[in-house]
């Protein structure tokens, strides 16, 4: 039977999509099942920082969050990871910084309807992507980002890589993941990052 791995992410976070591209790469080399779940860093910082519906910058910075939101509702979780490969590899991997324009790609890739973004430029759906986001918080607590990566009964924040280990090697990140999450008393390894994300 294939082991659970529950992610959370927003879109626009560059370690985050560095490690659902791990975790995809483990799906190829583990018997894992992937459920994604949309986190916000909007909410997370909301209060040190202006608001979206007074602030073009902030609100441009929660479409993709609140779109990925809007997907799931419509179509169900299978389709959020669709949805996160999509607007992701336009927003890292392509350098579209652009939003809006990056979710209407991705909308458009999956052929899924564009109210969808009309959707995500409003607090319609704000309830439902809160408590997404409530959900994976409370699994390791309100001094962290994205991505909260959860399985056995453990979660954590990250892990935060900036390359992607591909086959075997990612396999093996895994297992070492894996291992430290039966300690019920380990709680965080650290060190400073020396460098951005690299997605090829």
């Amino acid at each position: 039977m294939a082991e659970r791995v529950d992610f959370w992410f927003d879109p626009v976070c560059p370690f985050a999509w560095a490690t659902s591209r791990w975790i995809r790469e483990v799906a190829e080399v583990r018997d894992i099942d992937v459920v994604w779940h949309v986190m916000s860093l909007g909410v997370l910082n909301e209060e040190k920082n202006p608001s979206p519906a007074e602030d073009e910058e902030q609100l441009a910075r929660w479409i993709p969050a609140r779109a990925a939101t809007a997907v799931e509702l419509k179509h169900g979780k299978d389709e959020v990871g669709a949805f996160y490969t999509a607007v992701g590899t336009e927003i890292h991997n392509n350098g579209n910084k652009d939003f809006a324009d990056a979710v209407a790609k991705a909308l458009r890739e999956l052929d899924l309807d564009l109210e969808l973004l009309e959707q995500a430029k409003t607090d319609v759906n704000d309830t439902t992507m809160r408590a997404s986001h409530q959900d994976g918080i409370s699994r390791v607590g309100q001094d962290v980002g994205t991505p909260v990566v959860a399985f056995r009964g453990t979660a954590f924040f990250g892990p935060v890589i900036t390359r992607i280990p591909r086959g075997e090697e990612a396999g093996t990140l895994f297992d070492a993941s894996v291992e430290l999450a039966k300690y019920p008393y380990f709680f965080e390894l650290k060190r400073s990052r020396t460098e951005k994300p690299v997605f090829d």
